[in-house]
């Protein structure tokens, strides 16, 4: 006899109250993500605030940037809250607007109404605050896909494969116009991501792997890249990045880590974070920071809170109702998980320097909005698993 879901045990009438419903979405909230979420969040303000306060004496510390992340961080709860409350299933509905949104902002943002920063246009300046399109593109981008495979119940054939594709594909063309290969990168770990998980086949997986890095070789020896950007890109290759001019971020990145040791530093006392020996430490290279001041033991803490937000999501996704809540979970998964492997490897020569923030401690505004949404939409999932 098969066991009543809680929607079905419980009488429907007026005398029902939301208060006695055990399926009631806040009831299911799932505490031990959102837990992490607060902890990461917390300690990304506190990173960015050693990262950026200068080393004091006569003058006095910076506080703008940390007010700023302080700032984003609230911002970034009050969405991720009301992104849960409205029913997850809504978002599949508005999956086109969405899509088409932020195509659109991907076109304008290439146009003149576009900012150049560190050789690439990807942002609007809007006073005092930068917006980047491609942050939020992912969230698209995975609402997108999984809307659409949703639909074919893990039979993909080659047509739709590539309706799969062209989903990815068109902001991956115009993310590249930018260029930003970094996020590039994230939009083809999402795509590949919710295809395996929606049934795709692995020899067209395979195929699509094998263009990837084709595509990437021919970028690299193309010069849709600047001399430095590729420089960049390739120098964690080199045994002896010493002896290069362009691999100065990842000398000092190795020697604030290493500086760390067990135990670290201490909070504010890193000589390499405090004299800003790292550049843009408060953003690309901000586990630079936790790890000189807080040493292995405190970079194996953010480590595991990461790890244990990637379990949560890969639960939520087993638990979900449907097609489309599973796939989701797997398209932040992957964009999760993709960013942290990228960003801390880079930090220590094991992957690419590229402009990929570590998820809830790196600074700035899209990336954190853009990361408290797509935990919002985990959320979401977990708390109507019954409805």
């Amino acid at each position: 006899m098969a066991t009543p879901s809680f929607s079905a045990s419980v009488p429907r009438g007026p005398a029902t109250s939301l208060r006695r419903n055990p399926a009631a979405p806040w009831r299911h909230v799932d505490g031990v993500l959102l837990g992490c979420v607060v902890a990461l969040a917390g300690l990304g303000v506190l990173m960015v605030y050693s990262a950026t306060r200068g080393p004091g004496g006569d003058e006095p510390y910076d506080t703008s940037f940390v007010t700023k992340q302080a700032v984003f961080v609230v911002a970034g709860f009050a969405l991720m809250a009301g992104v849960a409350l409205l029913d997850y299933r809504n978002y599949r509905d508005l999956a086109i607007l969405l899509y088409g949104a932020v195509v659109t902002l991907l076109v304008l943002v290439v146009s003149p109404l576009g900012s150049e920063r560190n050789g690439a246009q990807a942002w609007f300046q809007l006073g005092p605050f930068q917006v980047q399109p491609s942050e939020f593109t992912k969230l698209a981008v995975i609402v997108g896909l999984a809307a659409l495979v949703g639909q074919f119940h893990n039979e993909i054939d080659l047509r739709r494969l590539a309706a799969c594709l062209s989903i990815g594909g068109v902001p991956l063309l115009l993310i590249m116009a930018q260029p930003d290969l970094g996020t590039a990168m994230v939009v083809v770990a999402i795509t590949a991501a919710v295809l395996l998980v929606g049934g795709a086949r692995a020899r067209h997986l395979l195929a699509l792997v094998l263009c990837s890095v084709l595509a990437a070789g021919v970028i690299l020896n193309t010069g849709l890249l600047e001399d430095y950007q590729r420089a960049r890109l390739t120098s964690f290759l080199e045994a002896e990045t010493e002896l290069r001019s362009d691999s100065y971020n990842i000398n000092q990145s190795k020697i604030a880590i290493g500086a760390g040791s067990w135990m670290g530093s201490g909070l504010f006392q890193g000589t390499q974070t405090r004299l800003r020996n790292v550049p843009e430490q408060h953003t690309d290279f901000i586990f630079t920071a936790v790890g000189e001041q807080l040493g292995f033991a405190g970079s194996a803490t953010l480590l595991a809170l990461f790890g244990i937000i990637c379990w949560r999501i890969w639960r939520t996704a087993q638990l979900a109702r449907d097609a489309f809540g599973t796939l989701v979970c797997a398209g932040v998964l992957a964009m999760f998980l993709f960013q942290v492997f990228q960003n801390v490897g880079m930090t220590m020569q094991l992957m690419p320097i590229t402009g990929i923030p570590l998820p809830f401690v790196s600074y700035g505004g899209s990336s954190a909005l853009a990361m408290f949404a797509a935990i919002g939409l985990v959320l979401n999932i977990h708390m109507r698993r019954f409805s």
